[in-house]
């Protein structure tokens, strides 16, 4: 199975902001247990980061001619306003998870909100970098599930 994961807004920055929500680990960290997971599972896995939401959009909708798989999706604080991000995930088709780090639901109300979820087929959240690897073990249990 081919997976693309996409880190949104400031996820470059973990391990170096907020650390008591998100822990010390750095962004490199998680690319690489994805990695690990993917290879170790025989899948190919791409990660992409970008703090600005049309280059989100525009990697959502390459997607779409890449023969990704599985999408997992972290949008960061796009997560709460990004209609685009919505509706380019609504375009396509392959099973998508969003995920966050942290427990979205006991933050700050503003955080409680997901506009993109409508757009995925699930969420994982607070399960710290964890939930990424739940995410992709999900996604390809949609995708069967759709075949």
């Amino acid at each position: 199975m081919k997976f693309l994961v996409i880190n949104g807004v400031n996820l470059n920055f973990l391990g170096i902001r907020e650390r008591e929500v998100y822990g010390d680990q750095d962004y490199d960290y998680l690319v690489r247990i994805i990695k690990e997971k993917a290879e170790a599972d025989g899948d190919l896995v791409e990660c992409f980061q970008s703090n600005h939401e049309g280059a989100i959009v525009d990697r959502i909708q390459q997607a779409y001619f890449d023969g990704t798989d599985g999408l997992i999706i972290n949008p960061g604080a796009h997560t709460h306003y990004s209609y685009a991000i919505h509706d380019a995930l609504k375009s396509v088709t392959m099973p998508k998870v969003e995920v966050h780090i942290s427990r979205i639901d006991e933050r700050e109300s503003f955080r409680h909100t997901s506009v993109t979820l409508p757009a995925c087929d699930a969420q994982i959240v607070g399960e710290g970098f964890a939930g990424y690897l739940k995410a992709m073990d999900l996604a390809k249990e949609l995708r069967r599930q759709r075949m």
